[in-house]
């Protein structure tokens, strides 16, 4: 790949999502009732994982609701764009669906993933930072800000950030095997 020249900001900004949801919080006097998303995520945390993979099904559906048929649609439609390898159409159905739907954290992580596969990675950072901002537990675009952080040789940020993802989520594999596979590169090995 060549040189790739971005500004570290978006990365910085979803480094810091992901680390502050992690922290504990406290002197909160009263916590908000959990939304429905919130209470899977939760469950997800502590799931078996023969338990994960249901949650994961509730998840991806609760990340789908826009709560706008016509939302649903454009979201339905890149998504479809994005699995056929049409990446032009998945930015412009996912474009129209974060310019009507600026508070739906899955619209900006699938066009993060149509830029990233053309390698547009200053807009797919960007989204990344907006869909974690909006869902700090969004553990798929956690797991895809760590993809673009070590696919720019940032081996120690995403060993964090994959992690992060396993913190979310314990059971997701593929963050998992970045894990295993960073480990000695960035702890060193251990004799």
């Amino acid at each position: 790949m060549s040189a790739i020249r971005f500004n570290l900001k978006p990365i910085v900004a979803a480094m810091f999502a992901i680390v502050m949801y992690s922290l504990p919080l406290v002197g909160q006097v009263a916590e908000p009732a959990p939304s429905g998303l919130e209470r899977l995520y939760d469950s997800l945390a502590t799931a078996s994982p023969a338990e994960a993979k249901g949650l994961e099904r509730e998840i991806r559906l609760e990340w789908r609701k826009t709560g706008s048929p016509a939302m649903d649609l454009l979201l339905k439609r890149g998504r479809e764009a994005l699995e056929r390898g049409d990446y032009a159409v998945a930015v412009e159905h996912l474009t129209a669906l974060t310019d009507h739907a600026p508070d739906v954290a899955e619209g900006f992580h699938m066009r993060a993933r149509a830029y990233f596969r053309t390698e547009q990675i200053g807009p797919a950072l960007a989204d990344l930072e907006q869909a974690l901002t909006l869902d700090p537990r969004h553990y798929e675009a956690a797991h895809g800000l760590a993809v673009v952080l070590e696919e720019l040789g940032r081996q120690q940020q995403a060993y964090q950030a994959y992690r992060l993802v396993l913190s979310i989520h314990p059971h997701y594999d593929p963050a998992a095997e970045a894990v295993t596979r960073l480990k000695a590169q960035v702890e060193g090995l251990k004799l």
